[in-house]
Order: C-alpha cells, then sequence, then structure tokens
C-alpha cells in the first residue's frame, strides 16, 4: 500500500472526493477541511494500492489537482487494515509487479543532471579499475563495479526513451558520457604520471590472465549486459535494491573506462581499443534491455489499468441500477396511491 497526501483547492475537493470514494483500490479516505493553501483548499489522505496506483494519479491528474495543490506519495512500513487488505484483493494483480511511473519520473529527472557526487564516485571507480588492472585483483575490479553509479543515467535514459520524455534523454546522456570522458581523461592523466616516474610499467598494464576479460569482448559480453540490464531495471522499478548489487558486478563499465585511462597512458593503443568495444557493447546492452523492459512493463500496467478500470465502473452500475429500481417500485406506487385516492373521495 502506499499513503497518499493531497493538497485540493475548495472547488476541486469534492470532486476528488467522488472519484476517490468510488475506486475500490482505495481505502482509509480521511478529509480535513481548510487544512490547505492557507485555508482556502482541502487536505485528502488515504492509502491506495501500489497495482492501481497510476489510474488513481493519473485522474487525479486529469482533474487538475497539481495545479491548484499537490500530490505527495510515500510507502508505509507497516500497514494493519482489513480495508486494505480487501483493497488489496480487489487490485488487480500483485503489489510487487506495480510500477509506480510518477516515482520513476522523478528519479529520472534527478539522475539526470550531473551532480559533484556522481563524478566523485565515478571517478573513485575508474582509480580503483584501473589499479585492479595493474594488479591483475578481480576483487578490485568487483570493488569498482560497485562503486561506479552508472547505472542511474543509463536508467533514465531507458525511462526517457519508453514514456517519450525528450527533455531527459540528452542531459543524461550528456552526464553519462561526459562523466565517463572526463574520468577517462583523469585517469589517464594519473597514469601518464606514474608510467613516467617509473612507478607502473608496460606489462603491469597489458598483462593479467585474471582481469583479461576486460580488453577482449566477446558476445557473453553482450549476453551479460542484456541479462544485467533487464535485472537492473526491475530491481529499480519493483523497489528490489538488493538486486543492484549483483547488476553492477556484473557490467564491465567502469572497468573498461578505467582500463582506457590506463593503455592510453602506457600507449597500449590494441588493449585501448578492446576497453573502449567493451563499452560500447556493454552499453548498448544495458540501453536495449532497459527499454525493452520497461516497454513490457508498461504494457502490462496499461491491461492493469484496463481491469482496474472496470472495477470502478462495477459500483456504478450497481448503484444506478439499484436507482432504476427503486424509480420503478416508486412509479408503480403511484397509480396505486392514486386509485386509493379516487376511493377515499
Amino acid at each position: 500500500m502506499l499513503s497518499v497526501r493531497v493538497s485540493v483547492a475548495r472547488p476541486l475537493s469534492a470532486q476528488v472526493r467522488e472519484s476517490l470514494a468510488q475506486d475500490p483500490t482505495v481505502c482509509g479516505l480521511i478529509v480535513v477541511p481548510g487544512a490547505a493553501l492557507d485555508g482556502h483548499g482541502d487536505v485528502i489522505l488515504f492509502e491506495m494500492t501500489r497495482e492501481n496506483a497510476n489510474n488513481i494519479m493519473r485522474s487525479l491528474r486529469h482533474l487538475g489537482v497539481p495545479e491548484e495543490g499537490g500530490i505527495v506519495v510515500s510507502e508505509p512500513l507497516v500497514v494493519v487494515s482489513d480495508a486494505a487488505d480487501r483493497a488489496e484483493k480487489v487490485a488487480p494483480g500483485h503489489p510487487a509487479d506495480g510500477v509506480l511511473w510518477a516515482q520513476l519520473a522523478s528519479h529520472a529527472e534527478e539522475d539526470a543532471r550531473p551532480s559533484v557526487s556522481f563524478f566523485v564516485f565515478l571517478l573513485l571507480a575508474t582509480l580503483i579499475a584501473g589499479v585492479g588492472r595493474i594488479l591483475d585483483q578481480p576483487i578490485l575490479i568487483i570493488g569498482a563495479m560497485v562503486v561506479g553509479p552508472e547505472f542511474a543515467p543509463l536508467a533514465a535514459i531507458s525511462y526517457a526513451l519508453v514514456r517519450r520524455r525528450r527533455g531527459i534523454v540528452a542531459p543524461a546522456l550528456g552526464t553519462l558520457l561526459g562523466g565517463f570522458a572526463a574520468c577517462a581523461a583523469i585517469a589517464w592523466a594519473v597514469w601518464a604520471l606514474l608510467y613516467g616516474l617509473g612507478v607502473i610499467t608496460f606489462a603491469q598494464a597489458t598483462t593479467g590472465t585474471a582481469t583479461e576479460f576486460i580488453v577482449a569482448p566477446d558476445a557473453w559480453s553482450f549476453v551479460i549486459a542484456i541479462l544485467a540490464g533487464i535485472a537492473g531495471v526491475l530491481s529499480l522499478t519493483t523497489a528490489k535494491s538488493s538486486a543492484l548489487v549483483g547488476v553492477f558486478i556484473s557490467i564491465t563499465t567502469v572497468p573498461a573506462v578505467g582500463t582506457i585511462g590506463l593503455t592510453l597512458a602506457v600507449g597500449a593503443w590494441e588493449e585501448a581499443r578492446g576497453s573502449a568495444i567493451q563499452l560500447l557493447v556493454n552499453l548498448c546492452g544495458l540501453l536495449i534491455a532497459g527499454v525493452a523492459t520497461l516497454y513490457v512493463q508498461l504494457l502490462t500496467g496499461r491491461w492493469r489499468g484496463l481491469r482496474a478500470a472496470r472495477l470502478r465502473r462495477r459500483p456504478r452500475q450497481r448503484s444506478s441500477a439499484r436507482v432504476r429500481m427503486l424509480s420503478i417500485e416508486e412509479d408503480a406506487r403511484q397509480p396505486r396511491r392514486a386509485r386509493g385516492a379516487r376511493r377515499d373521495g
């Protein structure tokens, strides 16, 4: 379940309450009159199922709530409520499979913008990967994979392509490629200095069977990138963050960037080319998998949305049928009353 707080202007409050009250996947509806917009609006609190959250958010936007107020969604740790249990049973699908697109949009917009922390983590991961290649230590390569933050802008690009948010693609792509270029350049400067001082040798930078896979991409590199991309997107959309660690240590993006800087510094052009191909293969695989996974989730969500819309119409149909039945019974009573009145007359 998700907890929602809506601040709405008073003229829209009745429409919002009616829309929420008719939805069987909504429970715990509370209205606090005059508590929002400096006394000119109401605060509406309620819980909604994650499976049907997108439909409810769409309805609130259609009513104009964001323009006249605001919507805040949070996820409670524990919900103990029979009404919530009934709402979950009615909602189509499973809570773990529900994708909250508004949340993804917020994360994508944030991750698309470059930040100091992003570049610092990426630079540290790049340098760690370079040391791992020099020492031929896979554990350092794994550490660099975990530290690297590059999956965030990759996920933002995937989301933007699926949802056709062109305003996110360019900044996210700039953050990703700009970060790789800047970190590779800094790594090149560091390793070139150490190479010139004799701290590292050409052989150290170009040999090592345990980390040879970085400079030798093959078909399996693309397969692993596809699988990791699917797992990464699913971990983000289903709030299974523990799976992200496995994703990070499956992709060879940061190790490739670190090795590019290292091999260029010592003049190992062939290995630099292999690292660049490895980076390109991984990026393509991750993006293809990310876009495909999100698109499948989008289609699945629309199908669940149609089922939820039918559920919303059922109470209305029953209530309208009951009104019609009462009207028919009332019409049937009127002639009897008229005949009784004539007898009394």
